[in-house]
């Protein structure tokens, strides 16, 4: 409805804007809960019109000043700062073996929930002058019902998340002199050659995390030696000139895959979730040293992920059918 009259409801927009009629709150939202891996979490959704293209619209004037803040190993929910990203810093900084010794990895605990509101809108302020602005993003963290917390999966919280603990990030890196960090949202490794460097680190966080920006660290942080376990990051295992497949994800692949071998052997037609399931462990194995997993496991199947891939897809469209086939006849694999 709205795409049909984009200009008719944009204008209904701007005038709600221009004369400070728009209003959010709790009940704007559409509350789910998900279960993701031993946690459940809740997710609030905006309704399109008006409130996510109002906050799209925020988001095209003031995220050029957000970028600026950001540091370089800020990722997650940023634009060109995905996963992809985080396996560019992390080969980067193993490549120095004697300065990544040791890593500190640390979690925040349920940072999402515990985002301050007043701290937000006070950090908002050391940025920000308009006070139209600042109006409106205030109206809009106030819409979360209590006095800390931002709604998972509202688009503007993704980047005020990233904002929160944006001066922390400077902070590590210009006075506590960190120089191998990333932070994908809110999970935290530091390495460093020395243990005794990385405790004092960790002190220092948590007194800063506590302090200034309200927020616990997990009891389950981590100071271990790179060299005999890898660093565990973000899907994958870290290690000296390679990476590999994070443990749990590759057993998850095999039993998959092994079960799609049954199939296959049996005749079975897989369904569309199971092909998009193994294109996405294959798109996971691009990335790491590989070669062997793929030769045992995906080697087998590839037949009758072609064959769903030509009698099922083929008829909706046939122009990506020949880039599909390139891509399996080129297979770059890192060895």
């Amino acid at each position: 409805m709205v795409n049909a009259s984009e200009e008719y409801f944009l204008k209904k927009i701007q005038k709600l804007l221009k004369e400070k009629k728009y209003h959010i709150t709790a009940k704007d939202y559409s509350v789910s809960i998900i279960r993701d891996k031993t946690k459940s979490r809740e997710l609030r959704k905006l309704k399109y019109y008006p409130h996510r293209i109002i906050q799209r619209a925020i988001m095209l004037q003031i995220e050029k000043y957000f970028m600026q803040i950001f540091t370089d190993f800020t990722c997650a929910s940023i634009k060109w700062r995905w996963m992809s990203h985080v396996m560019e810093l992390m080969d980067k900084y193993m490549r120095d073996e004697k300065g990544t010794a040791y890593c500190l990895k640390i979690d925040i605990s349920k940072f999402y929930p515990n985002v301050n509101h007043r701290i937000l809108k006070k950090l908002l302020r050391r940025k920000f002058k308009d006070k139209d602005l600042l109006e409106l993003l205030d109206m809009i963290i106030d819409s979360f019902p209590w006095k800390r917390g931002l709604p998972i999966w509202s688009y503007l919280s993704q980047f005020l998340a990233n904002f929160y603990l944006s001066y922390c990030d400077h902070w590590l890196k210009e006075k506590v002199k960190c120089k191998y960090v990333v932070r994908y949202m809110d999970d935290i490794v530091i390495l460093w050659k020395s243990k005794t460097w990385l405790r004092y680190v960790f002190r220092r966080l948590k007194g800063y995390l506590d302090g200034c920006l309200n927020l616990k660290i997990k009891a389950n942080y981590q100071i271990f030696p790179t060299g005999e376990r890898g660093v565990d990051y973000v899907g994958y295992r870290y290690f000296y000139g390679y990476k590999l497949l994070r443990k749990r994800t590759a057993e998850k692949f095999k039993k998959k895959a092994l079960k799609l071998k049954e199939k296959q052997d049996a005749w079975i037609m897989r369904s569309y979730r199971e092909w998009c399931s193994m294109n996405s462990y294959i798109w996971r194995m691009c990335h790491c040293n590989s070669y062997r997993l793929y030769e045992k496991y995906i080697d087998p199947i590839i037949p009758s992920l072609n064959r769903y891939y030509f009698y099922e897809i083929w008829n909706e469209n046939k122009k990506k059918t020949k880039k599909y086939y390139k891509k399996l006849i080129k297979k770059k694999w890192m060895v």
